[in-house]
């Protein structure tokens, strides 16, 4: 059985690896998530907002433009080399109000209730126990702040991940996976119900089906060494990965595929004020 802690350390070297195709303009979709998630926040100026898992700032950046100056912007990751391109990109949007910081998340000892918003796009499915770190996250949003988590539906770059993983397995069967963690909570009402196990409360969850288009087929080979496909890929030989990659390359070449179809589960957590605890 896997460890936490070499649960930790394999997706450091994941992320720390897909660094150098992470900010691809193919991979936009980080971004693009992001901002949605942050734009069905009710941020206001001045707001303190915590963003864990937060890659290169495809959330946090659009968190420190909503709260301005006089707002503040913490972003942990795992991984070094995503938080070095953060900082670059906030530096160029000159940006004073948002700090990054390697660290794991459900360690970061921060005090309670001192967040008006806590963000995680893409990453509570890392961690083994995904309702004690909700609990970890929630204990740090203020009464009337809100918690933003997001992951993947049942759809993620469909057909050509079903066919990577086909692929994976006639290469090499022993990396293939046939479970991806973030299944756990595919489901609008399974990230709903992880959300209520962590203790929050007012949860909404919104179910979004997006399309990405390829220019090329070349395009998807890109996704993948840009994001947590990566790992999978690192451990092949060279030999083994040019056959991977022009298997992939003649699936979509072949069957004429230009548009990837994902599906995108946004949950929103509202706290109670301490006037409406207090009445409960």
């Amino acid at each position: 059985m896997t460890t936490r802690a070499e649960t930790i350390a394999k997706t450091t070297a994941v992320f720390n690896s897909a660094a150098d195709y992470f900010d691809h303009p193919v991979l936009d979709f980080w971004d693009r998530f992001g901002q949605q998630t942050i734009d069905r926040l009710s941020l206001t100026l001045g707001d303190r907002v915590l963003d864990v898992c937060c890659g290169t700032g495809a959330s946090a950046i659009p968190s420190a433009l909503r709260v301005g100056p006089t707002g503040q912007v913490l972003g942990a990751d795992l991984a070094e080399s995503l938080l070095e391109l953060a900082r670059q990109k906030s530096q160029q949007k000159g940006l004073k109000n948002i700090t990054f910081q390697v660290g794991d998340f459900e360690h970061l000892g921060l005090p309670d209730a001192s967040f008006d918003a806590v963000v995680s796009v893409f990453g509570i499915f890392f961690v083994p126990d995904m309702v004690a770190a909700t609990q970890e996250l929630w204990r740090m949003v203020r009464p009337g702040g809100q918690l933003a988590i997001t992951s993947w539906g049942n759809k993620i770059f469909e057909p050509a991940t079903q066919f990577f993983w086909e692929a994976i397995e006639a290469e090499r069967p022993d990396l293939c996976k046939k479970f991806t963690p973030w299944e756990r909570i595919s489901q609008p009402n399974s990230l709903k119900a992880l959300l209520e196990s962590g203790g929050a409360t007012q949860v909404e969850v919104l179910a979004e089906n997006a399309l990405h288009p390829l220019s090329s087929p070349e395009d998807w080979w890109t996704m993948i060494l840009g994001g947590g496909l990566r790992g999978t890929i690192d451990q092949l030989t060279p030999e083994e990965k040019a056959r991977l990659r022009q298997a992939n390359l003649g699936y979509l070449q072949n069957n004429h595929i230009q548009t990837l179809e994902s599906e995108v589960l946004y949950a929103i957590a509202q706290k109670q004020t301490e006037y409406n605890t207090a009445r409960v």
